[in-house]
């Protein structure tokens, strides 16, 4: 957990909370974030964004009803996936996982993917159910593909991580980085000259921003940083967001890791 919510839960009265330092980026490396049925669609269906939409039930299972794009995966076939089967790890496919309810097959798959070298793996926290109790739509009466395909294409708003570098290093007048990272974060090492509004409290504070600038966006591991360049698209900002992970130190120095 964040500093923020140690605090919190220490004041609740648990003892035995920790804090991760290392953060989202290198939580993946390990195991698998958990996401909801909104998210999944606002952020990769509705944009159409590319990622691999997996069904941890078996294929008989995924006709009775699966989210569109599905692959099926159960847990048996994803424990044999080589390095073939998958997309390069340097692409950082988005993986999203599903399974009935949200239960121990989307775990298991989730979790073998991870080991065959994915970075970027999530659960959908009540699967197909909670999918479907959102007012989601499913595909129903075919079954869901048996192969996993990704095909990455330039995400819009993306600013390359070689830009970006030179934006930190030396920022026009006329181009402002929002750190939309939460306090605790920010904390251990903001870039210079950058502003801090957090990603959740960005509507209720986008008038704070500068119309006559250019925002760029950045976060820990570019997915809040991907949703905030949309909140200011739709109010009429010119933005874009850092497609990469980025590191940055007490001092302001940085460190950005490209991403597919």
């Amino acid at each position: 957990m964040s500093p923020s919510s140690l605090r919190k839960a220490e004041a609740l009265g648990y003892t035995a909370a920790k804090v991760y330092q290392a953060g989202v980026p290198e939580w993946q490396t390990k195991d698998y974030l958990l996401t909801n049925p909104r998210f999944v669609k606002e952020a990769y269906l509705d944009k159409d964004i590319p990622a691999v939409i997996v069904d941890a039930r078996n294929v008989d299972s995924s006709t009775g009803g699966h989210i569109k794009g599905a692959v099926a995966l159960p847990p048996a076939a994803a424990a044999k996936l080589g390095a073939k089967d998958l997309p390069d790890p340097k692409l950082a496919a988005p993986f999203i996982v599903f399974d009935g309810r949200g239960g121990a097959e989307s775990v298991a798959v989730a979790r073998a993917l991870i080991k065959a070298g994915q970075t970027n793996v999530q659960v959908v926290d009540g699967g197909l159910i909670g999918w479907q109790a959102a007012g989601f739509p499913i595909e129903a009466g075919v079954p869901a593909a048996t192969r996993i395909a990704y095909a990455p294409k330039p995400r819009p708003g993306s600013v390359p991580a070689d830009e970006f570098v030179k934006l930190a290093q030396n920022t026009p007048a006329d181009v402002l980085i929002l750190d939309v990272r939460n306090a605790d974060e920010a904390n251990a090492g903001m870039i210079k000259g950058a502003i801090l509004i957090p990603d959740e409290e960005l509507a209720a504070r986008i008038k704070e921003l500068p119309k006559d600038k250019r925002i760029v966006t950045h976060c820990a591991s570019r997915v809040r940083a991907e949703m905030a360049y949309h909140k200011l698209k739709d109010a009429g900002y010119k933005a874009g967001f850092l497609n990469a992970d980025i590191e940055i130190a007490k001092d302001g120095s940085i460190k950005v890791t490209p991403k597919g």
